[in-house]
This record gives C-alpha cells, sequence and structure tokens, in this order.
C-alpha cells in the first residue's frame, strides 16, 4: 500500500514537473488570517514579502476569516498589510469578520470595498462570496444578499462553457446551512474547481462532483512559520503548491483536473418531509426578502415590521404578507423593530436610531450616535434605550428623540437587547461585562464579569430573563449563571457537561420556569425559585446539534422554540412533549411572534418571514 502511495506521489510530481512550462498563468491562495490572533499580522507580513518576491504571479485571492474578531482596527491592520502586495488582489469575509463585528459587517465593505468579488482573467471568471454567520451564532450561512449578486453575476455572463472557479471561506457542503443554493447555480455551467478556506488545513474534497480544495490557514500554528498556497493553472489541472515563506516551495499536494464536472445526480437536499407529519400547520403567506433578516419580526396591529441586511425597514400586511410600506437607511440593521404607541423604534449599522410613523413609516426623529449598532431598543415607560457599539448606553424620549440619560462606560459593544426589570437596565457586551443601570437615570447599579479572558465567552448575544428577585443569563462559555438583580452577587452558577447551554433562554407565562435550549439539543425547564439548578423538566424531543442564539417563548401553554435548521417546534409548556413542528427554511430562526393561538409568525437569516397558521 504503502509503495503504491509513493509511486503515485512520484509520477505526479513528475508529471508536474514536465507540464510546468505549459502553465498559463499562476496565482496565490492565502485563508485564515486571523489578524488580531497572536501571530496573524506579523504571518501576514512575512507572507506578503515572500509573495511579492515571487515571480510570476498574477493576483492573490485570500478566502475569508481575514481577522480574528472583525474588530475595526483588526479589518484596517489587515488592509494596511494586504496593501502591500504589489499585484491585483481580491478578498471576501469569512465567519471571524462577520459573526462578531462590532460595526454589523459595515467596516468590511467601506474598508475592502466589497465583501464579494468577479473578475475575469485569461477567459476564467472567478467568482468570491463571503461567509458568515453575520452577527448571529449559528452554522455557516452566504448571505442572502450574495445569492443574488451571484444570481446578477452569472446572469451577466450568460456563456454557459466559460469556465469558473469559485471562492467561498466554507466547503459547499452542510456545514453550510444553504450550500446548495450556490451548487444549484453552477450546474449546467462550466465550473472548474470550488476553492474554500475555513479548515486551515490543505484537503481535497468533493462537493456533489464538483472538485473541492480547501487550503490551508497562514497561521504558523505551533510552528516557525505559516503558509500559503501557489496555485498554477494549466490548460487541464490546478496545480496546488504550499509555500513555506522565505524558506521553499514544497512538493505539489493536489492537482486537480479540470476537463469536465461530473455532477452527483439527485444529491440530497433539505428534507421539509416532517410537514407532511404535521398537516394541521400551514404556511398562510411567506415572504422571501433580498437580504438576510438580522433580526427578528414584531407584531404591531395587523402589520408584521422586520428590518434587513440590505438596510431597510418594512412593513407587509398580517394577513397576506403583502408590502405596506418601506425604508432604505444607510446601512445593514440587525436590530428587532421595537413598537410603543405610533412609534417603531430601529437603531442602524449606519450609527442612527430611527423612529418610524407605524402607519406609514415617515421618519418622526433620528438620533446619530458615534458607531454602528447592532443591537434592539427596548421601552422603559416613555424612554427607548438602546446599548450600542461606541461603549454608550442612551436612553431617548420616544415620542421626540431627546436624550434623556447617557451611560459612556460600556466595555466591548453590545448586540442584545437590553432587559428592564424592577427598575433596573440590563444588558451585557463583548466586553465580558454584564451591565445593571437604573432605568431613570442611567446610573450604574453594578457589574458583573464571569472573569473569562476570552471575549468570545462573553454574556452578549442572549436574552436575559429575570423574576423573584433573581436574573438568569446562558453564555457561549456553556454556563448558565443566576445573578441577584438588585446586587449583581453571583446566586449559582453551572457548567453542565452533558447540557451545554449557550445563547439561548426564556421564561415561562408564570415566572416559574427559564427555559434553555442546549447545544446538544434538548429543551429543559429550570426551576426559577431553587437556590441553585433544578431541573423541573428535560423534553423527550431532540433537535440535534443547536447553537441558534434565539429566545424561546412560551404562549398559553405552549413553548415556542426557534432552530438553527429553519424548523419551528411548538412544545408543551407542562413537560416538552411535542405539539407541532414545521420547517419553512433551512437557516437559523430568529424569533417566534404568536398572534394568537392559531396563528404564528417567525422569521428566518437568509430573509424568508412566514406566517403560519394551526388548525
Amino acid at each position: 500500500m504503502l509503495k503504491s502511495i509513493f509511486a503515485f506521489a512520484a509520477a505526479l510530481c513528475m508529471s508536474m514537473a514536465a507540464a510546468a512550462q505549459d502553465t498559463a498563468f499562476r496565482f496565490v491562495m492565502l485563508s485564515d488570517t486571523h489578524i488580531g490572533n497572536e501571530t496573524g499580522a506579523e504571518d501576514l507580513e512575512r507572507s506578503i514579502r515572500d509573495i511579492n518576491a515571487q515571480p510570476g504571479i498574477a493576483f492573490v485571492m485570500i478566502s475569508g476569516d481575514i481577522t480574528e474578531f472583525g474588530a475595526d482596527k483588526e479589518i484596517m491592520l489587515a488592509k494596511s498589510i494586504f496593501d502591500q502586495l504589489k499585484v491585483p488582489w481580491y478578498i471576501i469575509p469569512g465567519n471571524h469578520d462577520s459573526n462578531w463585528s462590532e460595526s454589523g459587517c459595515n467596516t468590511f465593505k467601506k474598508v475592502f470595498g466589497s465583501e464579494t468579488f468577479a473578475m475575469e482573467y485569461h477567459g476564467i471568471l472567478f467568482l468570491g462570496t463571503g461567509c458568515g454567520p453575520s452577527m448571529r451564532m449559528g452554522p455557516g450561512q452566504i448571505p442572502r444578499e450574495h445569492i443574488v449578486w451571484l444570481d446578477q453575476q452569472l446572469k451577466a455572463h450568460p456563456d454557459k462553457n466559460q469556465p469558473i472557479i469559485f471562492v467561498n471561506h466554507y466547503p459547499q457542503d452542510s456545514t453550510l446551512n444553504n450550500w446548495y443554493e450556490t451548487l444549484d447555480r453552477f450546474r449546467g455551467r462550466n465550473l472548474k474547481a470550488v476553492i474554500c478556506g475555513h479548515g486551515h488545513a490543505n484537503h481535497h474534497l468533493d462537493f456533489e462532483g464538483a472538485p473541492g480544495i480547501m487550503c490551508r490557514s497562514n497561521l504558523r500554528a505551533g510552528k516557525a512559520v505559516g503558509g500559503y498556497n501557489i496555485v498554477s493553472v494549466m490548460g487541464d489541472s490546478l496545480i496546488f503548491n504550499e509555500r513555506t515563506p522565505e524558506v521553499g516551495t514544497l512538493p505539489a499536494w493536489n492537482r486537480v483536473g479540470i476537463a469536465h464536472t461530473n455532477w452527483l445526480q439527485h444529491p440530497p437536499r433539505p428534507d421539509y418531509h416532517l410537514n407532511d407529519t404535521f398537516r394541521n400547520v400551514q404556511e398562510k403567506w411567506l415572504v422571501q426578502e433580498d437580504g438576510d433578516l438580522g433580526g427578528g419580526v414584531t407584531l404591531a396591529g395587523n402589520q408584521v415590521l422586520y428590518a434587513n441586511t440590505n438596510g431597510y425597514v418594512k412593513s407587509v400586511s398580517l394577513e397576506s404578507g403583502k408590502p405596506r410600506w418601506e425604508y432604505k437607511t444607510g446601512g445593514k440593521i440587525y436590530a428587532t423593530p421595537l413598537v410603543t404607541g405610533s412609534h417603531v423604534i430601529v437603531p442602524g449599522t449606519d450609527q442612527d436610531i430611527y423612529s418610524f410613523n407605524a402607519a406609514n413609516g415617515r421618519v418622526q426623529w433620528h438620533f446619530t450616535t458615534g458607531k454602528a449598532i447592532v443591537s434592539s431598543a427596548a421601552q422603559s415607560g416613555d424612554l427607548s434605550i438602546v446599548a450600542g457599539s461606541d461603549g454608550h448606553c442612551r436612553a431617548l424620549e420616544t415620542a421626540t428623540g431627546k436624550l434623556r440619560w447617557d451611560f459612556d462606560s460600556v466595555r466591548g459593544f453590545v448586540e442584545m437587547k437590553p432587559l428592564l426589570y424592577n427598575g433596573l437596565v440590563m444588558f451585557g457586551s463583548w466586553g465580558n461585562d454584564f451591565y445593571a443601570l437604573d432605568a431613570a437615570t442611567g446610573q450604574p447599579r453594578w457589574t458583573w464579569n464571569s472573569g473569562a479572558t476570552n471575549r468570545m465567552f462573553s454574556p452578549a448575544n442572549c436574552a436575559p430573563v429575570a423574576t423573584g428577585g433573581k436574573v438568569f443569563i446562558v453564555a457561549p462559555d456553556r454556563y448558565m449563571t443566576c445573578l441577584d438583580a438588585a446586587t449583581g452577587t453571583q446566586l449559582w452558577r453551572l457548567k453542565d457537561t452533558a447540557n451545554w447551554v449557550r445563547e439561548s433562554m426564556g421564561l415561562s407565562e408564570d415566572s416559574s420556569k427559564v427555559y434553555v435550549k442546549t447545544m446538544q439539543g434538548r429543551i429543559m425547564a429550570i426551576d426559577t425559585h431553587a437556590p441553585e439548578r433544578r431541573i423541573l423538566w428535560t423534553s423527550p424531543v431532540m433537535l440535534g446539534y443547536e447553537i441558534c442564539p434565539s429566545a424561546l417563548r412560551e404562549y398559553k401553554g405552549v413553548l415556542y422554540v426557534p432552530t438553527q435548521s429553519g424548523v419551528v417546534y411548538a412544545l408543551s409548556a407542562k413537560d416538552g412533549s411535542l405539539r407541532w413542528k414545521h420547517k419553512f427554511s433551512n437557516c437559523a430562526v430568529n424569533n417566534i411572534v404568536p398572534v394568537n393561538e392559531h396563528r404564528v409568525l417567525a422569521g428566518a437569516a437568509d430573509g424568508r418571514i412566514v406566517c403560519l397558521e394551526i388548525k
């Protein structure tokens, strides 16, 4: 066996060497530079120097995870390093650039000019799209607006014989929620290869018959030096050689034949057959937006309100889903609209907080902050409270937009909607802290910190709940924490290795239970009165692996559970038994809003809004 492997490798190297003079051109693939990582900047600078010294490099493509945390400083530092390249370069974001972005992914687009790229070289069409999740933890997802962009590019290049190479951060398989949306668009086209990163190692892959190539991270990963790939394009092949910067080029590790793609016939696709089991649940209407749904949907009388990542705030009819009004802001929106009286309050990543007239969508006022806002507003009496990305939490008079108070000492940016309880405003940030402010004055009452030094463990994207003088939090560190609401004193804190909580929870209607969703796919009811964590019941329904940070909602004895796979579950609040389930998307469900016992609204990250009727 080993002899045959060595013989194959030798033959491969000999054939590559013999054909080297037939190479049409060469380009570089960089991936997973993770600027913000301890060695990220140094590793990239070394690679850039090395690329500039290589003869005959036509261009460079960078396939995502440019930064560690999507921070503005990290993005600008990365840009300053890439600008040292002496050849053209093309870049797309990955999940690290979009999931924790303090700017709501606007800085990446502003600094680099785009989140996608399309260019032609030697007759080959190179297409690259970004990849999330964007601002909401979940499986990978190509943004809906990038799918629409891809359609536009393919329409602009109608020649189905033109060779295409597609670049994305994630592999085009089921690790990506909407992998099939790209692969189906390339069927019938002359797709030569799909190149990705994300896995930090070189691998030859297969995406339903299309050749897939995963390229290594540029990070040194415990070694003295990092690395990248040089790709040689020949008449019928792509040859991949790993390059150790300022050291040498390794023997070719992969040769991809690009003569013809043998597509797999009838590949698996998202299965909606579960809906056949619950025929009492029907879709009254479904809206498909051209952008992602960054936040949730809100019910306001006879209309449904939401916002998308194309910057639109929209209203549709509750009865039909048909448009009523819309307004275009200056940036992506990740907020769930807050309806208070005749006002609709929507913070935006264009740094403005908007108040719209609920009836017609006219702007009543707007308030400009110092940075993008990726959180939602909360109501406290006549105040709308918004915690932003600029270190401030502000209370504005809902009627006028006038600033009532301003707390200016938030560490890190805020993504959650503040919780109002017993005269307190409570929220977490991506600076590891959880704050409690006086709702009337904005004065700090207390701050809690778990002690974690990794900002990715911050209690920043859950919807905390409070009852009986206690505040309950779940966070990415997989701990559930109970605090004294008045003082911030930690009452109990537990990491259950068999039940990893993350960022999804809710409070029962009678406040006796906190519902939590675990990464293992369980739903548990926790006693709010007990002095330590006590499980009242564990649902017999298993959801599968779950990291969707969406709140659970009880309404008239039914517990509604959103999932990362586009399925809405309805469970008995008494014991967690299944009432019904319905799948309307294959992406993360942002929120579920019961209209009454027979009608439910839900929105998913891929821009789908559905109205379900239960008979």
